[in-house]
């Protein structure tokens, strides 16, 4: 059963098309990856299906619920972890779990039992009362996500969830994303460039490219598709993605897909 699927999504900005009648259908449980050069419309795709960004055009469903005419009940079923650090370093880590409970409107009495449990759960019950200002790349990001857990949503939305990280602090991001969807059935929606990142968490991958979606399919079958021995998923990746964008490759193409990165992600 899909529990995220677009229909044509469509968003434009001014002339230019960052993400070109999305049509995406993502099952219960599964984890998915958009992968795409910068500027191929991951990051606007992400914003529009959790209700940031207006849509051009075309529709998408989450848990059943419109994204166009049913906003409010959508944000209530999904939790989202943006690019951009949205804890705040002066408080603890406790403190911002708090804060961010009260947001949910879970109830008071439920408030402190699910902050200990998400923080426990995340590894991070040890810092809990350290400002997070003292915390680690890799230890705010698992904050971050024990903050968009915390009203237990069906989906969740993961826009790069290990950029800047060392190998270390994303292996620990990587198995806590894993422990997510194995215990509590979590659908997981997520965005990256690191192939092995996909690889290894997603059931299944689609490649952008110039806001439209390429190819999609298990790792293993992006991989076989392109019938060359030993081939691994950046070779997919590049193979798919790169047949677009040879073509228009053109000072104006490049300024014009620039300034759309800019302002679309």
């Amino acid at each position: 059963m899909a529990i995220i699927e677009t229909k044509k999504l469509t968003r434009t900005f001014g002339s230019s098309i960052a993400v070109n009648a999305l049509d995406m259908s993502i099952e219960v449980g599964e984890a998915f990856a958009l992968l795409g050069p910068n500027g191929a419309g991951k990051t606007t795709a992400i914003k529009m299906l959790t209700t940031l960004l207006p849509v051009s055009s075309g529709e998408a469903f989450i848990c059943g619920f419109s994204i166009t005419t049913q906003p409010k009940n959508v944000r209530r079923v999904i939790g989202y972890v943006p690019q951009m650090l949205s804890v705040d370093g002066t408080l603890t880590g406790m403190e911002n779990l708090l804060l961010f409970a009260r947001l949910y409107d879970i109830p008071s009495k439920e408030c402190k039992p699910r902050v200990l449990d998400s923080l426990a759960f995340m590894g991070l019950s040890d810092a809990a009362k350290k400002p997070v200002r003292e915390y680690s790349g890799g230890m705010i990001r698992r904050l971050e996500i024990a903050q968009s857990m915390l009203h237990h949503p069906a989906v969740l939305f993961l826009d790069e969830p290990t950029v800047g990280l060392d190998p270390i602090a994303c292996k620990t991001v990587w198995d806590h994303i894993l422990q997510l969807k194995k215990e509590y059935h979590t659908t997981i929606l997520m965005t990256t460039h690191l192939m092995d990142e996909a690889d290894h968490l997603c059931n299944r991958v689609a490649f952008m490219s110039r806001g439209t979606l390429v190819a999609s399919g298990t790792p293993q079958e992006l991989k076989d598709s392109i019938q060359k021995p030993g081939s691994t998923l950046e070779d997919a990746f590049i193979h798919y993605t790169s047949e677009t964008l040879s073509e228009g490759n053109n000072f104006s193409a490049i300024s014009r897909e620039r300034k759309t990165a800019e302002r679309s992600g």
